[in-house]
């Protein structure tokens, strides 16, 4: 059975994700042609740079650096230039397609993405390298200070569907995160918008997700699967329904309704999918 691509009903997405193990080698196949045709054989590779860590304000339930967490993490505020100087020169010695950096927290005070934007010029003047951000929310001016600096791809999830959030973070809504990325389009920037898989959610809480990135159209979809992170609330998740065959559903379906997007199989893939390196670089 084919299912028509780009043009996905609610109802076409669950019975993707209700496909019987008898169905998934079709489906792989369609996720495959579609790859293809778009993507060709090649496989982008970036590397992150964590810029800042920790102490976040936001109660982010799956997060390790939410300031509400009991994780054992390393904090720190912003990490010397020359390090993400000398990360950026890796990205160009092994030809990656990109540097991201990561920063914790909400917002930002005017004075550091001042700082941070002085960062991201040294980098762009050196080697023209292309930067994506996960800076949380930014205000209009400050975006506009990150785009004259260099940032080409802003990196904004919306993390589950609309019904579900409220149920993995309060101290934000899922429409800040929204008119956010809706803000950040009208200024020009790539935008890079995925989620998690594994918070407790439904299954039409996935399709409801995946359907609502489309309808955002961004660059790059990062797909995780939850990795539960001791001294957080989801700590003790249940990961089980979490099989390779699922996980790999959930990446076929964004593949039918993102056909031209970079899909990232990103956090949680080396524990969910190991053993299927096959089958998921064929999505």
């Amino acid at each position: 059975m084919l299912f028509p691509t780009e043009r996905l009903s609610r109802r076409d997405a669950l019975s993707i994700l209700d496909l019987p193990p008898s169905g998934l080698p079709a489906l792989l196949g369609q996720a495959c042609a579609l790859r293809k045709k778009y993507k060709g054989d090649t496989v982008k590779i970036q590397l992150l740079t964590n810029v800042k860590s920790g102490d976040c304000s936001q109660n982010c339930a799956y997060c390790a650096q939410s300031g509400k967490a009991r994780a054992d993490i390393e904090r720190y505020k912003f990490v010397p230039c020359e390090k993400l100087l000398a990360d950026s020169r890796a990205v160009r010695a092994n030809n990656l397609s990109r540097h991201c950096l990561g920063l914790s927290g909400l917002r930002f005070s005017d004075a550091e993405i001042e700082e941070f934007a002085g960062f991201v010029s040294k980098i762009k003047k050196e080697n023209r390298t292309h930067i994506c951000c996960s800076i949380g929310f930014l205000t209009p001016r400050q975006a506009k200070i990150l785009k004259e600096a260099g940032v080409d791809r802003i990196n904004h999830n919306l993390n589950t569907s609309r019904r579900f959030y409220p149920h993995i973070c309060t101290t934000h809504t899922y429409e800040e995160r929204i008119a956010n990325i809706a803000m950040l389009k009208g200024l020009g920037f790539e935008i890079c918008c995925g989620g998690i898989v594994g918070l407790g959610e439904e299954k039409e809480d996935v399709a409801d997700m995946l359907l609502a990135i489309q309808a955002i159209r961004p660059q790059s979809v990062p797909v995780n699967f939850l990795l539960p992170i001791a001294g957080t609330p989801l700590e003790r998740a249940d990961t089980s329904p979490l099989t390779p065959e699922y996980c790999l559903k959930i990446l076929c379906l964004a593949r039918l309704l993102l056909p031209a997007c970079d899909i990232r199989c990103a956090g949680g893939r080396e524990v969910y999918l190991k053993g299927w390196e096959k089958e998921l670089f064929s999505v």
